[in-house]
């Protein structure tokens, strides 16, 4: 099973993009894996967060296929700690879909056409953090979730 992370936009800082790419190659070891930007929308300036979100939601599920596994990162999705979130992976890639897909929104969220698609929601906090920063967060914690399935040291517990 092939697992990508859509992102909406560019991420910025040259710092956290070193970062990104570093965890990237870490996880590609483990299993195929992308990392895929949704681009960014034009003339969003002018247009009410509703609009942009609506806008972002048809570039997204554009992008999906019907036998792919939808997971949102949303602040209101089901947590969990590191351990139960590797089992969660390893019962994804024993399914029978071809690709699990991840998702983190824009800065507006998600619009209600994606909520709907989507087979689950995550949540890594219910704290709220950028759309840029939480992509590095996520990548550790799927690279400690490889980590833990192939019984590396990587995990402390």
């Amino acid at each position: 099973m092939e697992t990508i992370l859509y992102v909406v936009k560019k991420t910025d800082p040259n710092q956290l993009n070193s970062m990104i790419e570093d965890y990237k190659k870490r996880i590609q070891k483990y299993h195929r894996f992308d990392i895929l930007t949704i681009p960014d929308i034009k003339n969003r300036g002018k247009l009410t967060k509703f609009l942009q979100k609506q806008k972002e939601g048809e570039l997204t599920l554009d992008r999906v296929k019907e036998n792919d596994y939808l997971v949102l990162l949303d602040e209101t999705g089901r947590q969990m700690d590191s351990l139960l979130f590797s089992n969660f992976i390893n019962a994804r890639r024993m399914g029978s879909y071809k690709r699990l897909i991840f998702l983190i929104g824009g800065p507006y969220g998600f619009s209600d056409s994606v909520y709907k698609r989507a087979n689950e929601k995550i949540s890594l906090s219910v704290m709220t953090f950028s759309h840029q920063i939480i992509r590095l967060f996520f990548l550790e914690q799927l690279y400690r979730a490889n980590t833990i399935l192939t019984n590396e040291p990587y995990h402390n517990k």
